[in-house]
């Protein structure tokens, strides 16, 4: 995981240099979604519109998975909802350093967070309050890259096919095990990545759908609750 530096003075750069090792293999991963957009009948436009608008790449992924014709609209939205409500616990976990921020400047911030741009984020508040110029850092390269990426993948994406045939879709659960592993400290890390994986997987094995996301979430917060308590009243 990229350093972070927490001198203020040129606070948008230090979060371009903290984002930009994940740009780079983020822009694999925009260039499969923008490829499956045109397997399922996206045109470029409305592919990069999506990204543009939606701006969550497992949403957007998840979206393509039962995308029909014509689209259930209902399926595709309690299914963005569902992979999103993380972002509940994501934006409150932030919430607690970002003092500097207006509450409009939250709000607004709050609208452009994905996993990447929370875990620099995260790693930035426990070492310094976050800035507005911090933030801005993560987010504008960021995201143009995602928006730019799915752009050319569903230009070209009739001509590359399935990405899997190139291995482009391991670059997705690649990103996510280097943000695992960047997490990974202590003794109640371990515990809470153990078992969130351990009920996601069973969820996921066991229960159509994408309830696997929610209930891992669930499982790592009710592991991390109960060691916290229990800390607490080891040294009461």
């Amino acid at each position: 995981m990229a350093k972070i530096r927490t001198d203020e003075d040129d606070g948008f750069l230090n979060g371009m240099r903290a984002i930009t090792p994940l740009i780079v293999a983020l822009i694999p991963i925009g260039l499969v979604f923008g490829s499956v957009a045109a397997t399922k009948g996206l045109s470029p436009l409305e592919a990069t519109l999506m990204s543009v608008l939606v701006f969550a790449g497992g949403s957007q992924f998840v979206a393509m998975d039962i995308w029909s014709h014509p689209a259930s609209w209902s399926a595709v939205g309690a299914a963005a909802l569902l992979v999103n409500i993380r972002h509940v616990l994501m934006s409150a976990s932030l919430g607690r350093g970002m003092q500097g921020f207006s509450p409009t400047g939250r709000g607004v911030a709050m609208l452009f967070l994905a996993d990447e741009i929370w875990a620099m984020a995260e790693v930035r508040s426990r070492l310094a309050p976050l800035t507005p110029s911090f933030f801005a850092g993560l987010v504008v390269p960021f995201y143009g890259a995602w928006v730019l990426s799915t752009l050319l993948g569903a230009t070209v994406g009739a001509f590359l096919g399935d990405p899997r045939t190139v291995g482009l879709d391991f670059a997705f659960p690649a990103v996510f095990v280097v943000l695992v592993i960047g997490f990974w400290k202590d003794r109640q890390a371990g515990f809470t990545l153990a078992a969130s994986a351990a009920a996601a997987l069973l969820v996921h094995r066991f229960v159509p759908g994408v309830w696997y996301i929610a209930v891992g979430a669930a499982a790592g917060l009710a592991v991390a609750t109960f060691i916290d308590a229990g800390d607490e009243a080891a040294s009461s």
